[in-house]
Formats: C-alpha cells, structure tokens, sequence
C-alpha cells in the first residue's frame, strides 16, 4: 500500500471541500470518500488503487445513517449499513426484494460494516483489473486493451459490453434498486441533485469512468418511491456456492398484479452484465399478460435478446433465463 494522507469530514460540505482540494491528480490517485472502507482498503492494498487522501465520511451518519419512511416512499441514506437495511422490518415486509438483496450479499462481518453509498459504488471482481501485473485492463489504464476478451472469463458479464471492457458489476443491492425506479441524491461542488439510479452507472464505452458521479461529488441517499409492486418482489441470486459469493447470474423483480395478470413489470440482472441493468425487453413482454411459465419464458429470451457472450460465459444466457424465470414465478405466487 503506497501512503496516503487521511481527513475526517464532520459533514457533506466538508467532505466535498476536502476532496476538492485534493483532487487535482487524476484517477487512480484521486481523493476518495471512505464510510466502512471493505472495498477500497482491499483495493488499495493490492495495488489497483491508489488513492493520495482518504476522506472519512462516517460522521455524516447522523443526518445520512437513517431509515426512513414517508408516504412517499423510502428514504434510505448513504451511510446506512447493509445489515442494518436487511434487518429492518418494515423493509422486510414492504420491500423485500431490498432486504433478500442486501442478505444475500457479502458476509456478516462485511454487512456489518459496509455502507449502502459505498456498496453501489464497488468495482468490479474481474481478475484482471484487480491484478495490477496484468497490463492490458482499459478500466486500470485506458487504451491498455482488455485481457478479459480471450482470457479466463467465464464469470464475465454479456449484456452491455463492449470490446473494450466485459467486466461484470459484481453488486446486489444496485439490482433492487434499478427495479423499484429508486433515484440517488447526491452533494458535490456544484451542490445538491438527485439523478435516476439507472443513469449512475456508466456504459462499457468509457471503464475507466464507471459513474456519472462529478469529481469529489458525494451520495448522501436513495429514495424509493413507494407503488403496488414494492410488497410483490424478490431477488433470486446463482452463484457457485451459497454463501459469501457473487452471482453469475440474479434478478431483482418487482410486479403489480391483477389476478394473474400482469399490469406492470420491474426487472433487473445482476451477475450478467457490465453494470446493474434494467430490462425494459421483459418488462414489455409481461405487460398486460397472464403470468405463466411459458410466457416468463418468452420474457427470459427477451431479456438476453442483446447477449454478447465470450467462450468460456456463454452458459451465462440460459442461466440468466432460468434466473429470472424462476424469480418472475416466485413474486407472482407472492399473497400481499
């Protein structure tokens, strides 16, 4: 680990002006915020990044730490622990597919510990990007090429690649998000604004740049809205074993039923693609439909329609297909 100088922050303005200071050098040694700091330590000891100011946000958690609910929908801030979220009962019972994605991720201890601002922002497990031996990585250094297209790749991603990067997005929590339409609030320089979370992520044009996030720009929150498909939803996660593993393949959904008839489907993938992604292919293929077995099936196919696979992820499709089938089965059998 290369040295670094470290600040504590009392509040948003802080942290910002901190960063601001700071951040004259380009990525990776660019200020970074750090809350639990179960990625970038990690990160930072292996080389990948290099980061010359860490600038603690933790005292922020009296204003950004809290859970709370309003006819409106959720707030969620930023500082707010992943076990925390999953545990809270209300989420449980009125977001569930929230809850099942943050259980479903990383171990106690790291659940324990990890913010949920933190938790979306983590960068991807591709082993070429986390081993700076590899030289050829455009999301490490741009141009460098990606060793990833004809190296060991079965856990890469096969939706929103590109030949410049196929990593996957390694997240859950970003999942449930982009299928209830959440929205992320953020405070940087130029002040206060509040973006859809499916914009926050970048597509595979520019790895390097993985977020539409503003120099030494800040989240301080999520906001969900509330609608008929919050209680109807789950998340389904595959991975190689039960516990303390990423997927290779999952789906978040969301649905809002009449009888057995579908009136509007939320859905998003993990595990599969370059970063959290919303299928509006699915969405439409179940709208105003009975929601049978065959017809999820069409609505899988749909889904993966824009697939790009490599040699060793191809299996990647039909595992997607079954995930998301199996998900869309167990939240219309849901009694809410």
């Amino acid at each position: 680990m290369r040295p670094f100088t470290y600040q504590r922050a009392e509040d948003a303005l802080g942290a910002v002006q901190m960063a601001s200071r700071s951040n004259d050098a380009p990525p990776p040694a660019s200020a970074q915020f750090i809350a639990g700091g179960t990625l970038i330590l990690d990160l930072m000891k292996l080389g990948t990044m290099q980061p010359h100011m860490l600038v603690d946000i933790n005292a922020l958690d009296a204003r950004h730490g809290r859970i709370e609910a309003t006819p409106q929908g959720l707030r969620l801030g930023a500082l707010v622990r992943m076990a925390q979220a999953a545990d809270d009962a209300m989420i449980r019972r009125d977001y569930p597919v929230i809850a099942e994605s943050l259980t479903l991720a990383a171990s106690a201890q790291i659940r324990n510990m990890a913010s949920l601002g933190g938790n979306v922002l983590q960068r991807t497990r591709c082993q070429y990007f986390r081993d700076p031996s590899w030289k050829a990585c455009n999301k490490r250094e741009p141009g460098s090429g990606c060793a990833a297209l004809n190296g060991v790749n079965r856990k890469h991603a096969v939706l929103g690649v590109s030949d410049r990067c196929i990593a996957a997005y390694p997240g859950d929590f970003a999942q449930a998000m982009v299928a209830l339409d959440a929205q992320v609030e953020l405070f940087g320089p130029a002040g206060a604004r509040t973006i859809k979370f499916e914009r926050l992520h970048r597509s595979s044009a520019t790895p390097e740049v993985e977020t539409v996030l503003a120099p030494s720009e800040l989240i301080t929150g999520f906001l969900v809205p509330v609608g008929p498909w919050t209680r109807r939803s789950a998340y389904v996660k595959i991975r190689d074993r039960q516990s303390y593993e990423f997927a290779l393949a999952s789906a978040a959904v969301a649905l809002d039923m009449a009888g057995d008839r579908v009136r509007e489907a939320r859905i998003a993938l993990g595990g599969v693609a370059y970063r959290p992604w919303r299928s509006h292919a699915a969405e439409q293929m179940l709208s105003g439909k009975p929601l049978t077995e065959d017809i999820a099936e069409i609505a899988a196919r749909a889904a993966f329609s824009d697939a790009h696979p490599r040699e060793q992820n191809h299996y990647k499709i039909a595992l997607g297909q079954r995930t998301l089938v199996r998900a869309l089965m167990q939240v219309g059998a849901m009694e809410v």
